[in-house]
């Protein structure tokens, strides 16, 4: 059988920490800014976990 590849989007925008948790961007923070409060941009700065429902399909694209 051939190697299983990684998804390069996932591989990109994701990443494991030590416990193996995934670590993912906040989403929000790109564009029309204007109209959002200063804390709420603060707060979208923070990176989150990826939620445990998720994590299926996270380690099936990261081959975890």
């Amino acid at each position: 059988m051939p190697k299983v590849k990684t998804h390069s989007g996932a591989k990109k925008r994701l990443k494991v920490t030590a416990t193996g948790k995934v670590k993912r961007k906040q989403a929000f923070k790109s564009h029309i800014l204007t109209k959002k409060e200063t804390k709420r941009k603060r707060a979208l700065t923070n990176p989150a976990l990826v939620d445990k429902s998720d994590m299926p399909r996270v380690k099936r694209m990261l081959n975890m």
